[in-house]
């Protein structure tokens, strides 16, 4: 148990840290308005008021799906990289199958014309 004492503390610090931040955001923050511009809702350049009669294109999240998922390969490499020689073939052999899942997505989405912006 004495092993993960470190690990709580740095949680302990980290909670203690945003709590602290947190109020003194909210009572040390300046307490105006401010223009009545700046508390408008705003979303993805178009304004929200009678927002609900605007359809906004699937292509935003899609784009930023697809970013995350490609994204999160990089995650992936990185650990592979550092234990490159110490996994051989075995690991050289599994990474070329992961990245060609991969590959295998990005050309479906390539054919879907998911990645074309405006058609």
């Amino acid at each position: 148990m004495s092993a993960y004492v470190p690990m709580f503390l740095l949680f302990a610090v980290a909670a203690t840290l945003v709590a602290a931040f947190f109020l003194l955001s909210t009572y040390m923050g300046p307490r105006n308005k401010g223009e009545p511009e700046h508390n408008t809702p705003y979303e993805c350049g178009s304004e929200s008021s009678g927002g609900r009669h605007i359809r906004l294109s699937a292509k935003f999240y899609l784009t930023a799906i697809l970013f995350v998922v490609f994204d999160i390969e990089g995650v992936f490499l990185y650990p592979w990289a550092v234990k490159f020689r110490s996994l051989g073939l075995a690991g050289l052999v599994e990474m070329l199958g992961f990245l060609a899942v991969l590959v295998v997505g990005l050309v479906y989405v390539w054919k879907k014309g998911a990645l074309e912006w405006e058609k």
